[in-house]
């Protein structure tokens, strides 16, 4: 079967990245959402901001644990089936966390139910689905599903603050669930369907079909020995550690200089606009220039995020919220471009699977780590300065990098 030139997959198949990026936004309502609600919650309950956002932490170790099974259940049964009742899941676990009561038991049993929620919603089924039917141009369709994050980061701040200005936090949860699940919803009900999601009789045709030459790469043992494995690990951890701290505490870092929370969400909501800038421009920079150090660049942003914040206050809060944007939407594409330019395809999946694992626990533990240092020292300047000295040490591990072993890799995609 001849392969298909990008136009005509985008001809076929524009929609899907569309709904795609709609389930992957669904994926982190629970992470990019909770920035606007830790200071009335904690308010609330009179609990520590660690006490808020541990339930956070539990729902992505949970995730973490179930991404292999996940996978292997999107390639039993395609990803449509999971992405819809994913989607419709998730939204009711979310409204189902504001019926807290203020026990802290009650609090994580619920924040176990929305990591269950939203196994079904992991990138893995959105990204299966884009690559199912993308091949010439895999990469910009996956570039418009992943800007899913930026759009959550851009729009769940904001609308959170204003249901929670007008009808409190605990209904501003339930309704904020109800107006994604209404937006999202149907529009992957109609569009959101890979090339595994057909009848039997035609999978049967595709399965037939000639299959692609071997890919070269290391295997997964000879990936694991290798000391640039552990560096891009290290890297991953890092770099999640400090950013997904800032983007769901941004918001309480900009109340403690005296802003509104209105005024702060709004300049929230900066980070998820610049990190779809973030996000394509990367890209764009990762085909055309060393990639190890397009990576160490973009990651020293958060330094300067940082710095601009602990020395200017509120006047910083502009161009921090933009470089932490432009961040944010680099981070997943750094790691695997330079995944498979040292690793190659062989055993790709295998290798990027324990990437994510860093990934996961950057993400469960940096904000925790942030709201503990809160809780000590009163202040979020303590985790500024950490995040300052994490990020030049995470940068420093990609410039050491090596020249890559499959700087070619066209070829296993055609």
């Amino acid at each position: 079967m001849p392969a298909k030139s990008a136009r005509s997959e985008w001809k076929s198949h524009w929609t899907l990245p569309v709904a795609a990026g709609l389930g992957y936004a669904t994926s982190v309502i629970h992470i990019y959402g909770l920035g606007v609600y830790i200071e009335p919650i904690s308010e609330s309950f009179g609990w520590s901001r660690s006490v808020t956002t541990f339930g956070l932490t539990i729902a992505t170790l949970i995730q973490a644990l179930f991404g292999i099974p996940i996978g292997m259940l999107v390639d039993r049964i395609g990803p449509r089936p999971l992405g819809v009742i994913g989607v419709a899941l998730t939204c009711g676990a979310f409204a189902l966390l504001g019926t807290a009561s203020g026990s802290e038991w009650q609090w994580y049993g619920l924040w176990a139910v929305m990591a269950l929620a939203t196994l079904p919603v992991q990138a893995t089924i959105w990204t299966a689905a884009v690559a199912s039917r993308f091949q010439a141009s895999r990469g910009l369709a996956f570039a418009i599903t992943l800007c899913g994050a930026s759009v959550a980061a851009a729009l769940f701040p904001w609308l959170g603050a204003r249901l929670i200005g007008a009808f409190g936090w605990q209904t501003a949860m339930a309704y904020q669930a109800l107006i994604w699940l209404a937006i999202a919803l149907p529009v992957i009900i109609l569009f959101f369907r890979g090339a595994n999601d057909v009848p039997k009789s035609q999978r049967a045709q595709i399965a037939a079909a000639p299959a692609p030459g071997q890919p070269e790469g290391l295997s997964f043992g000879e990936g694991l020995k290798s000391s640039i494995y552990a560096r891009l690990m290290l890297a991953s951890l890092l770099f999640t550690f400090t950013i997904l701290a800032l983007v769901v505490h941004f918001v309480p870092i900009l109340t403690g200089f005296g802003l509104n929370t209105a005024s702060a969400a709004g300049l929230a909501g900066l980070i998820g606009l610049f990190s779809i800038a973030g996000r394509l421009g990367t890209g764009f920079l990762l085909d055309r220039f060393n990639a190890a150090r397009v990576g160490a660049a973009v990651f020293l942003l958060p330094i300067a995020a940082s710095l601009m914040l602990i020395l200017l206050g509120p006047d910083g809060a502009i161009p921090a919220a933009i470089m932490v944007g432009l961040t944010l939407g680099a981070e997943i594409d750094v790691i695997v471009y330079l995944a498979t330019r040292h690793f190659g395809l062989k055993a790709f999946g295998a290798l990027y699977g324990g990437l994510l694992v860093a990934l996961s626990v950057g993400t469960a533990t940096g904000p925790l780590a942030a709201s503990a240092i809160f809780d000590r020292y009163g202040a979020y300047e303590p985790f500024l300065w950490a995040t300052v000295g994490m990020m030049v040490v995470s940068s420093l591990f990609l410039l050491s990098l090596p020249r890559p072993q499959f700087g070619n890799l066209k070829s296993s995609e055609t």
